[in-house]
């Protein structure tokens, strides 16, 4: 009997951990129809759409999942703002992209959005139009900035090197 208590003890655990880690979870759950995507960001009133582009055993990519994604400021911000998706740049899982042609992930990233290296943080425009885009690892403040960058239309004006000079 104590066994079962215990075993049902862990089970509750387990659930409500994965509970929690669910609801702080930066990304959006879709079905790999970024055309759909893109009307749910527009009906939400979301400023665009937010893409990681990864792969697995990238270090700098894991440490931006455990160092910045998991950070309550940056959900809060990027759930307010956007739609947040991943793709892992070397998956042959079909999506549907912005015009609503039918292709892998890697060939979305590499060809489409010219993905080499990880991490790539891309900012989508509400017309599907890729506007901001950063290689490589970035801290939590300077992901926000970069948020913020895409959010304040400052891409229009200036290169983000600028704009985070003037906010340092």
């Amino acid at each position: 009997m104590k066994t079962i208590i215990h075993l049902a003890f862990f089970l509750l655990l387990c659930t409500s951990s994965f509970a929690k880690e669910k609801d702080i979870s930066l990304f959006d759950q879709h079905f790999n129809d970024y055309s759909e995507n893109l009307e749910d960001a527009i009906d939400a009133k979301k400023e665009g759409i937010f893409v990681f582009f990864h792969m697995e055993e990238c270090p700098f990519c894991q440490k931006m999942r455990r160092n910045v994604f998991t950070q309550k400021p940056i959900i809060d911000y990027f759930r307010q703002h956007f739609l947040n998706f991943e793709i892992d740049v070397e998956s042959s899982v079909n999506l549907t992209d912005f015009d609503g042609n039918t292709l892998q992930e890697k060939i979305f990233a590499q060809r489409h959005n010219l993905v080499g290296a990880t991490p790539v943080l891309a900012f989508f425009d509400l017309n599907g139009k890729r506007v901001v885009r950063h290689t490589g690892f970035v801290n939590k403040k300077d992901f926000l900035l970069l948020a913020n960058y895409f959010v304040d239309k400052s891409y229009k004006k200036e290169p983000f090197i600028r704009y985070k000079r003037k906010h340092k």
